[in-house]
Formats: structure tokens, C-alpha cells, sequence
């Protein structure tokens, strides 16, 4: 696998696990989680590694998230 691959690898399950706990955290359902983290500018700067916010800690990206977007306000 290289560099690439993993790297992709990482960013999925970051993902997975992140709106996991955005739909635990704020009881709301994968759909909505999902909804609400694809459409966020943190999906963006996630998905072109901007400042290298990819590898903070799911949840810190969470509440991040959270500060951010009004739904889950």
C-alpha cells in the first residue's frame, strides 16, 4: 500500500469514527451527522489537509465542528 492509499485509508476511517460521534454526541441520526459534516467548511479543510487538521482526535475535530455549525448548536 502506498502513501496515497494509506493516507485515504486514515482520512475514511477519521471520517466514519467522527460522524459517529457527532450523531452520538448530539442525538441525531448518521444521515443528519453525515448531512451536517459534508456540508461544513472542517470537511473541507479535512479533505485537502489544510493546516493538517486531519490529524487531530476525532473528537476535538467534533467540537470544533460543533463551535462551527449552528445545527448543532
Amino acid at each position: 500500500m502506498d502513501d496515497k492509499a494509506l493516507e485515504q485509508l486514515y482520512q475514511e476511517n477519521l471520517e466514519e469514527r467522527l460522524i459517529a460521534y457527532i450523531a452520538e454526541q448530539n442525538d441525531i441520526s448518521l444521515e443528519e451527522a453525515m448531512s451536517v459534516y459534508y456540508r461544513s467548511r472542517l470537511s473541507n479543510k479535512i479533505h485537502q489537509g489544510i493546516e493538517d487538521i486531519q490529524y487531530l482526535d476525532y473528537t476535538v475535530l467534533a467540537d470544533i465542528l460543533k463551535k462551527t455549525e449552528p445545527e448543532l448548536s
